[in-house]
């Protein structure tokens, strides 16, 4: 499915049509952009006492999903608003004699809302190279769960936890520098690179349940509340697409 989705895309690319995209003064434009879609799978190493050194395995999925529509101010340049979706999700297991003896979770979701600017340094031709800077904030939320397996003997434990957030914010900016493949005389595909600045608060109130000797009683209940926050600076890759519809005419 990938290889095919890779070679649409180059075929769009190397398609060289006589387009002149002609903007005006009024016209919208509709699209959408899709970055930072991952999904990765690694090992993380990890080390205590009762258990000795052990490798873990890590799994984790992205996506950041924004359409948009703005409309054209200027021949080249256009201005409006973008709507954000970012769901996200990391598990990481840890096993031992084919048993896992500890799990981790965590599943994040924000979503955000925004106005961008774009300037296309040139309407004409079948690549319209373009700047856009963007500013957005919105929601979000994490819930972490998991468990652990830990002692030996008369002193052998389990201790399984949930977490939720409340009260989650986040704010983004960023600066992008791109070009528009035209495929028609209304379409285009977006292909970026830019710089982004992200600044997320979430405070996730955690509770703890321990189970000595495992016989499904449980011993211990703790509860915390823990505040984090988070800044971010990166760079980011995009690729989206855009629909450019005429203004009425006067």
């Amino acid at each position: 499915m990938r290889i095919r989705f890779i070679a649409v895309i180059l075929v769009l690319l190397l398609i060289n049509q006589d387009i002149n995209a002609q903007f005006t003064k009024g016209d919208k434009m509709v699209g959408a952009t899709i970055g930072n879609v991952f999904y990765n799978s690694g090992t993380q190493d990890a080390s205590s006492p009762p258990i000795g050194s052990t490798t873990g395995k890590v799994t984790g999925f992205g996506l950041n999903i924004s359409p948009s529509l703005g409309w054209f101010i200027s021949d080249k340049t256009a201005a409006g608003f973008s709507f954000t979706l970012n769901p996200a999700s990391q598990k990481t297991s840890f096993e031992e004699n084919g048993s896992t003896f500890q799990k981790d979770k965590v599943k994040t979701f924000s979503v955000g809302i925004g106005g961008f600017v774009r300037n296309y340094f040139s309407n004409k031709g079948n690549f319209l190279p373009f700047g856009q800077a963007n500013l957005l904030a919105g929601i979000s939320s994490r819930n972490t769960d998991g468990f652990f397996y830990g002692g030996s003997g008369p002193t052998v434990y389990k201790e399984t936890y949930e977490g939720k957030s409340s009260g989650g914010f986040f704010t983004n900016a960023s600066l992008n520098l791109g070009v528009t493949k035209m495929v028609g005389e209304n379409a285009g595909l977006d292909f970026s690179i830019g710089y982004n600045f992200s600044y997320a608060k979430n405070t996730v109130k955690t509770i703890r349940l321990r189970d000595d000797l495992i016989n499904g009683s449980i011993d211990v209940t703790s509860e915390n509340e823990t505040t984090t926050k988070f800044t971010n600076h990166g760079f980011m890759l995009g690729v989206g697409f855009q629909v450019f519809l005429k203004g009425k005419k006067k």
